[in-house]
């Protein structure tokens, strides 16, 4: 009840969401260093067509402009993509839910996510996934940051409140989900899988094969 009373505040308050963002992305060096975690490594350049898939109000769609001349912003949210639109003009967006994704087969070399994963049921978890394949060129890339179950202890309590606090069940139903299988299960190959705050978050980068 807590986390969905606190959730709904967080939609309807940006200020409180931003400031729960800032609290939880602390772990790994800050907000900036957060929305930038699963863009490491990836080659983005001016003519590389980007989709930030659960765009959100643009906090991650800013750092693509900045490589990109061709990034889209999806998000089921209006308000969402009214605040994307304001905060980050530069970029495309469409408004859809993320597992009934309009956009064409084939049409981006990038796919990326943000902390959006775990609030999806995990049918519509499989739907979104094999949506991500379907509109990513061959050997496109999907890349995504989200919770992981903690590798080191200490983390497990700070989750667990997180969890409770401001999360549902979906959250804890991600951290239970084998997505390296998911993904290879939908057509990806693997490139990397990578852990921080103490296995608390996952990067996972994969090809289309």
């Amino acid at each position: 009840m807590m986390a969905t009373i606190l959730r709904d505040w967080s939609y309807q308050y940006q200020w409180l969401y931003d400031g729960i963002s800032r609290i939880a992305a602390l772990s790994v060096g800050g907000e900036a260093r957060f929305r930038q975690l699963a863009l490491q490594g990836l080659t983005i350049e001016p003519e590389t067509k980007v989709l930030d898939l659960c765009c959100g109000s643009g906090q991650t769609t800013q750092f693509l402009v900045q490589r990109s001349r061709h990034v889209t912003g999806l998000d089921a949210s209006p308000l969402s993509i009214q605040r994307a639109k304001k905060n980050v003009p530069e970029a495309e967006y469409v408004e859809a839910f993320a597992e009934q994704n309009p956009l064409p087969d084939q049409s981006f070399d990038v796919v990326h996510t943000s902390a959006a994963m775990h609030e999806m049921q995990p049918q519509q978890l499989r739907q979104i996934l094999q949506q991500v394949h379907r509109v990513l060129k061959p050997n496109g890339v999907f890349t995504m940051v989200d919770f992981h179950a903690p590798t080191n202890p200490i983390f497990v309590p700070g989750l667990a409140i997180f969890f409770w606090l401001f999360e549902t069940e979906t959250a804890w139903q991600l951290i239970q989900t084998n997505l390296i299988e998911l993904l290879e299960e939908i057509g990806f190959e693997i490139q990397t899988q990578q852990l921080y705050a103490g296995g608390s978050l996952q990067v996972i980068q994969a090809r289309k094969r």
